[in-house]
């Protein structure tokens, strides 16, 4: 046996477990971590007394779950769909998982064949309201393709809206995607994107917690989340409304020392709410997939600089462009004024207007020097900007 690989009787443990514990259930993660997997099923399944932390009430509903389990025929149903089952040691186990501590997933239910360890090492989340807007699934959808096209894995929960825009942004885009479901690899969730959920399997993962067949409920949707944030390097939101689950996303993020990101909306937009708030805070703003990387990415991967248009003025040269700026818009100049709007000599400004006339900024009025009509618009454009 590789040193690395877990042995089959822990695997096992885990397996039973899988089925008996709620994810996220930092309780039972403490027992696992200071007894030890193979006793904590020996309790169990024996009924001995209750590990220290829960009532009798809830001792005696775990160990009813615990007479119902069948790790063996689980392992079997998972294998004939495809799954495999990963546990902390594995080869395959992402290390980052390990920093959510007690509430560490016991294991992960894999469907796909890419190897879930790498990919997750250049990974981000892109999450968001389920109820999005056109704009909403636009940007989750854009921000996906520029991530999968600069080679980072898309992961999401697979649901409606931004979660399915971004999957489908990754996939359309020829990249990789992981999908995070609450409830078992085999049964896709929600129904209508079954064929999405299957076409990720094919093309990237779909990962989870909870073993073959089980259900999604409205807790386990909320404690699936931290999987995702810890998962990947960073998270962005794309519309998430003050109440949304995927600022619950965000949050264990910042917990975990993840990246936290946040596309903005308009400001009188219920559904952007909750993504300006996380803005106000620690979050980071971004717009596009190149943002998101040079946050997240290695040294020198930096955002291309943003600038306004450039202007035939920009392309002068500085003293130039002074002797420009100091001429009156709407009337003629001396010579000498213009030399002391530019804080330059009478000589330079003369010289410096004749440049300007040549290139058609100026003409001369007499003994003065006015703008033409095109340097006129070009300067208020470049005082707007400026």
């Amino acid at each position: 046996m590789n040193a690395s690989e877990v042995p089959d009787d822990e695997r096992l443990g885990r397996v039973f477990l899988s089925r008996v514990i709620e994810p996220g259930d930092e309780v039972a993660g403490r027992w696992v971590r200071e007894y030890g997997v193979g006793e904590v099923v020996r309790r169990l399944r024996e009924g001995v007394e209750p590990l220290p932390g829960v009532s009798h009430k809830r001792w005696d509903g775990l160990r009813a779950r615990g007479m119902r389990a069948e790790p063996g025929r689980d392992l079997a149903v998972a294998r004939d769909a495809g799954v495999r089952f990963l546990c902390p040691g594995d080869v395959e186990w992402p290390g980052q998982l390990d920093d959510l501590g007690d509430a560490r997933p016991l294991g992960l239910w894999v469907r796909g064949r890419a190897g879930l360890r790498m990919w997750a090492l250049r990974s981000v989340a892109v999450v968001g309201a389920r109820a999005c807007t056109e704009y909403g699934a636009h940007m989750a959808a854009t921000l996906a393709a520029g991530l999968a096209e600069r080679g980072w894995v898309v992961v999401s929960g697979g649901a409606y809206g931004v979660d399915g825009a971004a999957h489908r942004g990754a996939l359309g885009a020829g990249g990789a995607t992981v999908a995070v479901l609450a409830c078992g690899v085999d049964r896709p969730y929600p129904r209508g994107h079954t064929q999405l959920i299957n076409r990720i399997a094919e093309q990237g993962l779909v990962i989870g917690e909870l073993p073959p067949g089980d259900h999604p409920t409205p807790s386990r949707f909320i404690v699936r989340n931290r999987v995702i944030a810890a998962l990947t390097r960073g998270t962005v939101v794309v519309e998430a409304a003050h109440r949304s689950g995927s600022l619950v996303t965000a949050r264990a993020a910042q917990r975990l020392g993840r990246h936290t990101m946040g596309v903005p909306g308009p400001a009188t937009s219920g559904l952007s709410a909750g993504v300006h708030e996380l803005l106000r805070g620690d979050a980071v703003l971004v717009t596009d997939a190149a943002e998101v990387v040079e946050l997240v990415g290695d040294m020198g991967e930096l955002a291309p600089e943003r600038r306004g248009p450039v202007l035939p003025r920009d392309l002068l040269e500085p003293g130039a462009r002074r002797v420009l700026a100091a001429l009156p818009g709407r009337r003629a100049a001396g010579a000498d004024e213009v030399a002391r709007g530019a804080q330059t000599t009478q000589d330079d400004a003369i010289a410096r207007l004749y440049e300007l006339r040549s290139l058609g900024y100026v003409e001369r009025h007499g003994d003065g020097w006015k703008l033409t009509r095109q340097a006129m618009i070009s300067v208020r454009a470049g005082r707007s900007g400026g």
